[in-house]
């Protein structure tokens, strides 16, 4: 078993990874994450690049993850520390990602996501295309799973704005995503914020 939970890890052809490392805000560090760098290179696997983000895992435009995706070789491995650090997108839009990642030649490798590719590849036949299916069907309920408790986080922050019944729709959820937005932000740009929702 590779330090990394998967025991293929220690006869894949090609052992070189990509880390991506990802939180959501500039209040929360990268630290803990930055142990999987250890790990990857205990499971043999040289780093070609580690991206470190600070942004929200439900946007796809997060630069450093579209910089490891343009610098991704055939044969690499995309490795994260779980699958909500890659993704919080909505599942069409998470499949655009593991697409945009296959689209290059490499693969996700990550904890907690069972990984069927190499016994995928040595089979054939019916067995090959089950082995396939099952793994396509894994990660969509990971990706699926990883959303609805964003979505369920969200909701539940939401909540504890409800007294704010003066709003629209509209300018409540603006004014819940500014507030989010601006815990990171300096007082004034929080003040300005606030006053154009409130206008």
């Amino acid at each position: 078993m590779g330090a990394l939970g998967y025991s293929h890890f220690d006869h894949l052809p090609m052992k070189i990874a990509r880390l991506y490392l990802r939180v959501s805000t500039n209040e929360q560090d990268l630290t803990r994450q930055a142990q999987i760098e250890q790990s990857t290179r205990s499971a043999g696997y040289y780093i070609a690049g580690v991206y470190r983000e600070k942004a929200s895992g439900a946007r796809l435009d997060r630069p450093e993850l579209q910089w490891m995706i343009a610098d991704l070789q055939p044969g690499e491995v995309v490795i994260a520390e779980k699958i909500d650090r890659l993704s919080r997108l909505p599942l069409p839009e998470a499949e655009q990602l593991v697409n945009a990642i296959r689209a290059q030649g490499a693969r996700l490798a990550i904890p907690g996501l069972v990984d069927l590719s190499d016994l995928a590849t040595a089979a054939d036949g019916v067995t090959k295309i089950v082995l396939e299916s099952v793994q396509e069907l894994l990660l969509k309920l990971a990706l699926q799973m990883t959303r609805d408790d964003y979505e369920t986080r969200r909701a539940r922050q939401r909540s504890q704005f409800r007294p704010l019944r003066f709003l629209s729709s509209s300018q409540h959820d603006c004014l819940f995503d500014e507030l989010a937005r601006i815990l990171n932000a300096q007082v004034p740009e929080s003040l300005l914020c606030l006053r154009s929702v409130a206008s």
